[in-house]
């Protein structure tokens, strides 16, 4: 199962993500559930990093069995309007998976307030 983590702080704004895990839809190659997470996460770390200001962490290991990806916001500032936007594009992609009755079994996003 894929584990999304999103942390918000008490003024509700992004403060970053976990990633972790592999779905098991499918064997290796073939799972369109792993793919399509992994789309949308890539996409949108490539997306902040190219398109807005903001100062992020991203620590990802390849040679990890596990898929972890950990993503944070690092300034002292809160994240441009910009940023928030492609989270929040990213997140409706992940909730519309884990919303379907075909794909919930393999996902599972949390809230954490930090």
């Amino acid at each position: 199962m894929i584990r999304v983590t999103v942390y918000k702080t008490d003024k509700h704004e992004y403060a970053g993500f976990d990633a972790q895990g592999h779905a098991g839809f499918s064997e290796e190659g073939m799972d369109i559930v792993c793919a399509a997470v992994s789309m949308l996460i890539i996409n949108t770390l490539n997306a902040i990093e190219r398109y807005t200001t903001d100062d992020v962490s991203v620590v990802s290991d390849d040679s990890d069995t596990q898929g972890d990806i950990r993503f944070r916001f690092t300034g002292d500032a809160e994240p441009t309007q910009d940023a928030r936007l492609l989270l929040d594009t990213m997140l409706l992609g992940l909730e519309e998976i884990e919303d379907d009755s075909n794909y919930k079994p393999y996902i599972d996003i949390i809230f954490k307030e930090v």
